[in-house]
């Protein structure tokens, strides 16, 4: 019989089958405010990730094992993504948009408004395979000057976006407390997104939601699962659908029914997570101070975290 070391925690015998006993969790780095926003390039064998309140995206190179700044003055960037041209796109609470970082290094802003008013503070972001551009937008980077700047709030709602590859920008979602993280299920039928409302109203449960998508819309399909520790942000989904999330404690995994399979147990609370490495079988964690790694049994859904290069190119 297996003996799992003290930072597995197995709920379902199918998460013996995604974590190996002899995987160790390994700090990365660490002394970092809030961080957040992983994504992975394989062309540079390298990690970017969000320091939120510092207002700097880091680059952590798993060949050297080197961390550096890849850019300052983010106006408190929090999620990041890569388009299916190998992009950077962000979201940022200061500015309170999505933008892109083209190959020259230039910015496009995608998003800022909707329907003649400043946006909330768009949190995390993901792109479908028809370029679309999905994200969250609470009012964590407006609510406070942590994260942001505190400013009025003023969309009437906290909603889910849609940018088409034309550039529309659309809400598809409108009744959330605070979306937060999401991302799509490996066919891209379904689209998981995180209710984080608990962080500032106790009685808003700590859920993250399932919706089917029809091209650019968006059918509700109910609570998908429950986080019974903290509340979900950032998420993940792996090849064989499974959806790994955030929590206080850790990474949870469920299965694609909504099964808790089990948890990795993190010293710190967790942000967010991606998959990458030189075999796309490492899952990088953000947690609070510090940038954590593991090795997994599965790579990530997304097509950038398989292999040295998935996407045409790398940004500047």
């Amino acid at each position: 019989m297996k003996v799992y070391p003290p930072h597995l925690e197995v709920h379902d015998d199918r998460f013996r089958e995604l974590v190996h006993p002899m995987s160790h969790l390994e700090l990365l780095a660490g002394g970092f405010i809030w961080a957040e926003g992983p994504v992975w390039f394989g062309e540079w064998n390298s990690l970017l990730f969000s320091d939120i309140p510092n207002r700097r995206i880091m680059c952590w190179n798993e060949t050297t094992r080197e961390l550096t700044q890849f850019r300052a003055n983010t106006e408190f960037n929090n999620g990041n993504t890569r388009d299916r041209q190998g992009r950077l796109i962000g979201c940022r609470h200061g500015y309170r948009d999505v933008v892109r970082t083209e190959y020259d290094g230039t910015l496009t802003v995608l998003a800022d408004s909707y329907q003649g008013k400043p946006l909330n503070s768009p949190n995390d972001v993901v792109v479908s395979s028809d370029g679309a551009i999905w994200f969250t937008d609470p009012t964590y980077g407006i609510i406070g000057n942590f994260e942001g700047y505190r400013r009025a709030q003023e969309q009437p709602s906290q909603n889910v976006y849609r940018i088409s590859p034309e550039g529309e920008l659309t809400a598809v979602v409108t009744d959330f407390i605070q979306p937060n993280g999401l991302c799509f299920s490996p066919d891209e039928s379904k689209l998981y997104i995180a209710e984080s409302g608990s962080s500032h109203q106790s009685d808003v449960p700590s859920e993250i939601r399932v919706f089917g998508v029809d091209g650019g819309k968006l059918t509700d399909e109910g609570v998908f699962a429950t986080i019974d520790k903290g509340l979900p942000d950032g998420m993940r989904c792996d090849m064989t659908g499974n959806l790994w999330s955030s929590a206080k404690d850790g990474v949870h995994c469920f299965a694609p029914d909504g099964t808790l399979l089990g948890k990795i147990l993190v010293p710190e609370t967790v942000a967010n997570i991606c998959f990458g490495g030189a075999d796309g079988h490492r899952m990088f964690i953000t947690a609070t101070t510090s940038i954590y790694r593991i090795y997994v049994d599965t790579p990530g859904a997304e097509p950038w975290t398989r292999g040295r290069s998935a996407a045409n190119g790398p940004v500047s």
